[in-house]
């Protein structure tokens, strides 16, 4: 196994019926990534969706993936595409119960957004996980 130093939420910048599946096209056809952008993507009805086994490194940032995991909700805009938490109620709760799981497996894991590592100009996720998700574990 790894290791693993972060768990990393992010958002897919994206409207929140966007498909799963839309998403992996785009990663394969356009970006050329022959593994996904995430570990989990979590849908607006709560369902996390195991996308790569956490033992495989994803492609969530750039220069950091061997040491995370990561994590993204679907949405993070709002309808003229600017970043806005567009998390639903089952999101959310979806999000904690995913973190508290994979706290559990790694306890030393840091927990943050995308947008809080070093030269990272993005909202992504579109709210500050680091400070919502600072007491977890």
């Amino acid at each position: 196994m790894r290791t693993i130093n972060y768990i990393v939420i992010h958002c897919t910048a994206t409207q929140p019926d966007v498909t799963i599946e839309s998403i992996k096209t785009y990663w394969k056809e356009n970006l050329k990534w022959k593994n996904p952008g995430y570990h989990y993507m979590i849908k607006s009805d709560g369902e996390i969706v195991n996308t790569l086994p956490i033992d495989r490194v994803s492609n969530g940032v750039a220069g950091w993936n061997s040491q995370i995991i990561n994590i993204s909700y679907i949405g993070g805009i709002d309808k003229s595409n600017h970043p806005k938490d567009t998390r639903t109620k089952d999101q959310k709760k979806s999000i904690v119960k995913l973190l508290r799981e994979l706290k559990s497996k790694f306890p030393k894991a840091k927990i943050q957004g995308h947008r809080d590592f070093p030269n990272v100009h993005k909202a992504c996720p579109s709210f500050d996980a680091k400070k919502e998700y600072a007491g977890l574990s």
